[in-house]
């Protein structure tokens, strides 16, 4: 079908674009965003030296930096429509860095499982 076809190329390509340019924004002004983005990286790197299971760390890798995107959006939603201090906007970025905090020691807990004995094994010291 075209034109009436509900996926249409161009347009997925621009929500891509859209979706990129919140990454580069995230990574460029956000240090936690950057340090997560490394820690990713490593870890996948890890996986890769140890052989080990990708799946699992892949997905919290992206949990963690799934969280820490909303967290930077919710941020600037609360910033734009409460400038002045409130108590009920700082709940709210309290809450979304929980869910970031959270999401990370899940993710260094599977991270840890997963990569932890073949690590030791490769130092020989399992």
């Amino acid at each position: 079908m075209r034109g009436g076809s509900a996926w249409n190329a161009r347009r997925w390509w621009r929500s891509a674009r859209f979706a990129w340019a919140g990454v580069r924004h995230a990574y460029g002004t956000q240090a936690n965003f950057r340090i997560e983005c490394w820690a990713a990286l490593v870890a996948l790197g890890l996986c890769v030296w140890l052989r080990a299971p990708l799946a699992p760390v892949a997905l919290a890798c992206a949990l963690v930096l799934s969280l820490e995107l909303l967290n930077t959006a919710l941020e600037a939603v609360v910033d734009l429509v409460s400038p002045e201090w409130h108590a009920l906007a700082g709940v709210a970025k309290d809450a979304a860095a929980a869910a970031v905090l959270l999401g990370s020691a899940g993710a260094l807990i599977v991270g840890l499982s997963v990569l932890l004995p073949p690590l030791l094994a490769r130092l020989g010291l399992s």
